[in-house]
């Protein structure tokens, strides 16, 4: 027995108290109706309406059903909204990661974004690494993550890239920052720093060998977890990094200079398990998008030569099976 349907047609009845205005209400025949009411008396093994005069009356068994059914069918509407919102990614925990380096604005705007869009979801960010967020991905212990590419992950689901230009991070002191591009081959014998490998493998081998094949071969690579370690590499001397031009802003003493000869871009994205995902994760997606396109504006101006303007297009080295 539908009983919540029979109960919607029994408070119709009730509020109209004549069968054939009720049956027109509910866009259906009167005999319908009154098959649906009495098979609901039959149920409940009462009368629920005194039919025994010209003008249908509640019983009290009637009087007592309808505040009851009223407040049953609200809940069901109040259920079924609930219900709503969670297959919306509106409500629920969302558990996201995000990358170690992620600038304090970048994270921001990105939360700012999600309780605007909505407000009623619990957001748990952590700090992970592409490698870390790849297997908690595939654990399902994660639901959504902003990884490098590439990402050697199987069952993962991308939102919409976005590719970061990248360049040489050095001291202002260094002759090489008094050009307007450094290019690779320059900096021969000169140590990368990076992140380690285990962070972002993809990345990693993707970066080293973009660096070989156009002239530089790194005499090592110093591996920099931490932004005020790497820039205490670079300044130190022997060694630059090759980051996106807002990591320079952390640290005057940087200077930031574009690749000349290779343009090299980062390409970040959202990632999610393409099987049982959480419903707000292509929000986050797309979200995660848009902040990220926004964050990386053309490099400030200083004392030093100007950088490549903004304009300039920049071409992706993205090679992924060398």
């Amino acid at each position: 027995m539908d009983l919540l349907r029979h109960l919607r047609h029994f408070v119709v009845v009730a509020d109209e108290l004549h069968f054939g205005r009720a049956a027109e209400l509910l866009g259906m025949a009167q005999p319908p109706l009154s098959q649906s009411i009495q098979r609901l008396e039959r149920e409940l093994t009462v009368e629920l309406f005194d039919r025994s005069r010209r003008q249908v009356r509640l019983t009290t068994a009637g009087e007592l059903l309808l505040g009851e059914a009223e407040e049953l069918l609200a809940g069901e509407g109040r259920l079924r909204s609930l219900m709503g919102q969670v297959r919306a990614g509106e409500l629920g925990v969302l558990r996201a990661g995000v990358p170690p380096e992620t600038p304090a604005v970048t994270l921001r705007a990105l939360l700012d974004g999600l309780t605007t869009r909505a407000p009623g979801l619990d957001v748990e960010l952590h700090e992970l690494t592409t490698a870390e967020q790849s297997r908690m991905l595939t654990e399902r212990t994660l639901d959504v993550g902003l990884v490098h590419h590439p990402v050697e992950a199987d069952g993962l689901r991308f939102g919409a890239a976005v590719d970061v230009p990248l360049g040489v991070l050095l001291p202002r002191t260094s002759p090489l920052a008094r050009g307007r591009e450094v290019p690779l081959a320059s900096l021969a014998d000169l140590d990368l720093v990076a992140a380690p490998r285990a962070t972002a493998p993809g990345w990693h081998d993707h970066l080293l060998g973009v660096c070989r094949r156009y002239g530089w071969r790194p005499a090592r690579v110093r591996p920099a977890r931490n932004p005020e370690f790497l820039f205490g590499l670079v300044l130190a001397g022997g060694g630059v990094a090759v980051e996106p031009a807002t990591v320079a802003r952390r640290e005057p003493r940087i200077a930031w200079r574009p690749i000349a000869d290779a343009p090299l871009a980062k390409r970040t994205s959202a990632a999610w398990p393409d099987r049982s995902a959480h419903p707000a994760a292509p929000m986050f997606a797309q979200l995660a998008a848009d902040v990220l396109a926004d964050a990386e504006p053309a490099p400030p101006a200083s004392a030093d030569p100007p950088p490549v303007p903004a304009a300039r297009p920049w071409p992706v080295l993205f090679d992924t099976t060398g």
